[in-house]
């Protein structure tokens, strides 16, 4: 090996600073995290140019004395701990010292500050790690921090950032990470001179998660709250109703600190998957207050992640306090929907057909009349009798339109092109199993169909072609969709505006994070589109911003095809035999497109053989 060196300070404060500060978003959250600690109330963020340009926080907390400004800037200088002994006992989200020493020997910083009782503050400058000067200036109370060119003096790091909406929208997420845990602090975030966040100081944590995320989530949460000796467990979970793609509306805190922690996590997707067995992860905001002295913070310089004494414990704590939540929440929505039309007979003697809720029929065997006093009985009946019929016309009216939907895709001719080789022999059709599967027979050979992957690959193919070849045809929508987005969710869909444009959408900016869509892909409709937006929102996050818009819009096509007939749909034999023939053309018949087989073929060979005909 080479002989040893013995790096200098410049090289071992850089090396030091990739550890805590990683993107724009590191220097935000270490900066933030300082003046929770500083005890503020308000907290401004100004971000310019997705925080390469500039990152300000300005807070009106307790401020620096002003003969530690310097000392501030040396590495592990902290006034959070004196002794190795403190590390077990934190009540802070610093400690470590190492923060404005890493941010300060990659970016040029200015620090201005000033304690309550002081008539003026004091300023310091300091560039890529050289102080510039120190000197005395007039400011609030509190301290604000500018943080500009980040990474200026070390290019390598900034090629390996993303574009500046991608890390606007990691800051947008670590602010509203950090206000959701801090509901008693108003903190405001502006991204090139546009508010995209504005939290208010309040006492009710269902509040702050209701500015934070909007009423569409406020309204599907379910509060749970579980204590032990060494432990408390607080928070909120989400219906299916909110459930998501992607674990990005998951927020884990211990002792009010932000952390990413997979049994705490699991231990939640369980408890809500055992009674709503959903394929998509719940929204949860998580809190966990645990003595300090049971717990190890001092693991990473991000101090993202913790080691708990006792993992089996707190995986149960957490489980039980979310599965009883919801159990409980489901019990009383059920003891609602059995009370309700009686209630509303005693107190109005009348009932008002239209907020009629339909009884359960707890009716077994054995028994063949509900147990209900002979007073109410004829009302009872009456007003069931009407409730069912309301109900039983709703129902044939979603079937015929979701009937109509389908049907017209079958109906709508593939620009399929006549000189297509036919990717197996024309089949006579048999009937449909299950009103799932096309039974189909050739010469020889036997065919089962799964209808909704035939028709999925047929339209993913036909969308494909139309994205690459710009001939996608639009529906204008009669009431077009008005979706409100989170702050990183719009980001999101303003970074990858011009690929939903591509895809035959046509959507307007609403307000803030608000999106008008006016215009979906012809095949589409708009029963999935809420869904489906929020689904390719999701998949555009996991894929990144380096990748291709061809990837990109493979993605959005996969998804779009949840517009294909469904199983459990009747057809009539002239929509099987167009939808086989359609199947027939394309190029890649075999599989959907998410790789299950849309064909099975069985010879009359193999079929013989079954029987015992043959050998």
């Amino acid at each position: 090996m080479g002989r040893i060196n013995l790096l200098n300070e410049d090289t071992s404060n850089k090396i030091a600073a990739g550890e805590v500060v990683e993107r724009p978003s590191s220097v935000v959250k270490e900066l933030i995290e300082n003046s929770i600690d500083a005890k503020a109330s308000v907290i401004n963020i100004e971000i310019e140019e997705g925080g390469q340009k500039l990152i300000k926080v300005s807070d009106d907390g307790t401020g620096i004395n002003p003969e530690d400004i310097e000392l501030a800037f040396m590495p592990h200088a902290t006034s959070k701990i004196s002794s190795i002994e403190d590390i077990y006992a934190i009540n802070t989200l610093g400690f470590r010292g190492e923060a404005l020493p890493s941010i300060a020997a990659v970016s040029n910083v200015v620090l201005r500050s000033r304690m309550e009782g002081n008539e003026i503050g004091k300023e310091i400058s300091i560039n890529g790690g050289v102080k510039e000067y120190v000197k005395e200036i007039g400011c609030s109370i509190g301290t604000t921090t500018e943080v500009k060119n980040i990474f200026f003096n070390v290019p390598a790091r900034q090629k390996f950032l993303k574009s500046t909406q991608r890390e606007a929208s990691i800051i947008t997420d670590i602010v509203n990470r950090l206000a959701l845990s801090n509901p008693k602090i108003s903190f405001r975030l502006i991204n090139n001179g546009k508010k995209v966040v504005n939290t208010y100081s309040t006492e009710s944590l269902f509040n702050t998660i209701r500015t934070i995320y909007g009423k569409s989530i406020g309204d599907n949460v379910i509060k749970f709250e579980k204590h032990t000796d060494i432990a408390s467990v607080y928070g909120y979970v989400g219906n299916a109703e909110i459930s998501r793609g992607s674990r990005n509306n998951q927020s884990v805190f211990v002792n009010n600190r932000y952390i990413k922690n997979k049994l705490i996590a699991t231990a939640v997707e369980t408890a809500v998957k055992s009674f709503m067995m959903i394929n998509k992860y719940p929204f949860f905001a998580l809190f966990l207050d645990i003595f300090p002295e049971y717990i190890d913070v001092n693991v990473h310089p991000t101090k993202a992640e913790v080691k708990f004494e006792n993992d089996r414990e707190l995986f149960k704590l957490v489980f039980d306090a979310v599965h009883e939540a919801i159990r409980n929440s489901l019990k009383n929505n059920f003891e609602l929907e059995l009370e309700s039309p009686i209630q509303q007979e005693i107190e109005g003697n009348t009932f008002k057909r239209e907020s009629i809720q339909m009884p359960l029929d707890l009716k077994t065997d054995n028994e063949n009349t509900v147990s209900i006093n002979d007073f109410h009985r004829g009302q009872m009946a009456s007003s069931n009798n009407f409730v069912k019929e309301t109900n039983d016309v709703a129902k044939d009216y979603s079937a015929f339109i979701e009937d109509k939907v389908n049907k017209q895709q079958l109906e709508k001719p593939t620009d399929i092109s006549s000189a297509s080789t036919p990717k197996f022999p024309a089949l006579r059709i048999i009937g449909q199993f299950h009103n799932t599967y096309i039974l189909a027979e050739s010469a020889e050979d036997f065919y089962i169909i799964d209808q909704h992957a035939a028709h999925e690959k047929i339209l993913f193919e036909k969308y494909t072609k139309d994205i690459k070849q710009s001939h996608v045809t639009a529906q204008i929508l009669l009431m077009p969709e008005v979706i409100e987005l989170t702050p990183e969710d719009f980001i999101y869909y303003v970074e990858n505006k011009e690929i939903f444009q591509g895809a035959g959408f046509s959507i307007e900016e609403f307000g803030d994070n608000t999106i008008n869509i006016r215009e979906v892909p012809n095949f589409l409709g708009k029963p999935e589109l809420r869904n489906i937006f929020s689904e390719i929102l999701d998949n555009l996050k996991k894929l990144g911003s380096g990748e291709t818009y061809e990837v990109k819009y493979k993605k959005i096509a996969t998804l779009a095809c949840k517009a294909a007939i469904k199983a459990n749909d009747n057809l009539n034999i002239e929509e099987m035999k167009v939808l086989i023939e359609n199947l027939r053309l394309i190029d890649d018949p075999f599989n959907c497109p998410h790789g299950r087989p849309t064909i099975i073929k069985t010879t009359l060979y193999e079929m013989e053989k079954k029987f015992k005909r043959v050998q």
